[in-house]
């Protein structure tokens, strides 16, 4: 029997490696043995995680270096449970500095392990000096935009287009008219780690506050993770609001999202997804002090959203630091509500940059299909 091990870093990466291994599951005609540090989304299918993904999930500069010693036994014992399983792939998403840290570990002890990640690391963004390092014990990237493609052929390392799954088409079909109590639905997406959502909160409370104060027609619906979800419904019932909701399941996020006249989204790939739904939106970001001067002195690109990288251009304003807060949110906000015809120009333009980058097929077929080779 083929045995694949899945090791993911975090709740998206969880999300992304189960879009794949679910249709690879369906593709492949023989059992194949699966295991994984995962999370939920990787349960639901079946398939055991040696740990809770909690126990990794660390986010900062500082949060790593206070949390070192708990990182490096976690990346030996998962060197030690992979290199016992003895799989045939050992399948990494995201999460590269816990992910690819073990893969180089893995791939010294037993090289006939084939290592394929998905997610490569944003070379583009800041470190590409990397990218040497990483032919040494990366088989195959399966990168998610085409002009990654270039970073790694300069290296000759083996690499696919796969596209972005948040770009695939969901059919899925809910009825939300239960959450949405008639009233226009406003998304927002504080994190998918407690460590970042922790941060957004008071934030974003406060920010519905100013919004309930001038209108009474919004509700505002969180999109949650099952990390998150518990925190976020504590400080709802602690601001005793009644125009706000929370969801974690991922049909009817999509469905929601979709019903949405706007987005507050924190910084990350889910931004990928609100473009493709055609909303318009603001990104959020605050980290700490320390943190921030850290990476200000390390990337070499200008803004935090890929729309916006891509672009080279604030596409979809930006609250970073001091200007993520309250008022500032609440200002950009209202003036898109207001402003129908610039929140359409916004929609417009994020919707040629994502089919720019869109895959042929789907990112799932697409990435599925390269593990089927390796396991044929």
């Amino acid at each position: 029997m083929k045995k694949i091990f899945i090791l993911t870093g975090e709740a998206s990466g969880d999300k992304l490696a189960s879009t794949v291994i679910s249709k690879l599951k369906k593709n492949k005609n023989e059992e194949i043995e699966f295991l994984s540090v995962g999370g939920s989304n990787l349960a639901n299918l079946g398939i055991k995680s040696i740990f809770d993904l909690k126990e990794i999930t660390y986010i900062g500069f500082t949060s790593v270096l206070f949390n070192i010693f708990k990182i490096k036994n976690k990346i030996n014992k998962t060197v030690e449970e992979i290199i016992k399983f003895n799989p045939d792939i050992l399948f990494s998403v995201d999460s590269p500095d816990f992910t690819l840290r073990v893969a180089e570990r893995v791939k010294k002890i037993n090289s006939n392990i084939k290592t394929i990640h998905y997610v490569a690391p944003q070379v583009w963004i800041w470190r590409e000096g990397r990218v040497k390092k990483f032919k040494k014990f990366v088989d195959h990237f399966l990168l998610l935009f085409s002009f990654e493609k270039k970073y790694f052929d300069k290296e000759n390392i083996t690499n696919t287009f796969v596209g972005h799954p948040l770009l695939e088409e969901n059919k899925s079909k809910v009825d939300i008219s239960n959450i949405s109590k008639g009233k226009e639905i406003i998304s927002i997406f504080a994190g998918s780690r407690s460590s970042e959502t922790n941060v957004l909160l008071p934030i974003l409370m406060d920010f519905i506050k100013l919004m309930n104060e001038k209108f009474k027609k919004y509700i505002f619906v969180f999109h949650a993770t099952e990390e998150t979800k518990n925190l976020i419904s504590k400080k709802i019932k602690q601001n005793n609001f009644s125009n706000v909701e929370i969801i974690s399941d991922k049909n009817i996020k999509f469905q929601v999202l979709l019903n949405s006249i706007f987005a507050v989204s924190k910084s990350g790939t889910v931004s990928l997804e609100i473009c493709n739904a055609k909303v318009p939106s603001i990104i959020i970001y605050k980290i700490n002090f320390i943190n921030y001067l850290i990476m200000k002195a390390l990337v070499k690109v200008n803004f935090a959203n890929i729309i916006n990288i891509i672009n080279n251009r604030e596409v979809i304003p930006e609250l970073l630091q001091n200007e993520c807060n309250a008022k500032e949110i609440f200002k950009s906000v209202v003036y898109f509500l207001k402003n129908p015809d610039f929140a359409k120009i916004q929609v417009d333009d994020c919707t040629k940059t994502i089919d720019q980058i869109r895959s042929k097929t789907s990112s799932s077929d697409e990435a599925s299909s390269i593990l089927l080779k390796y396991l044929s």
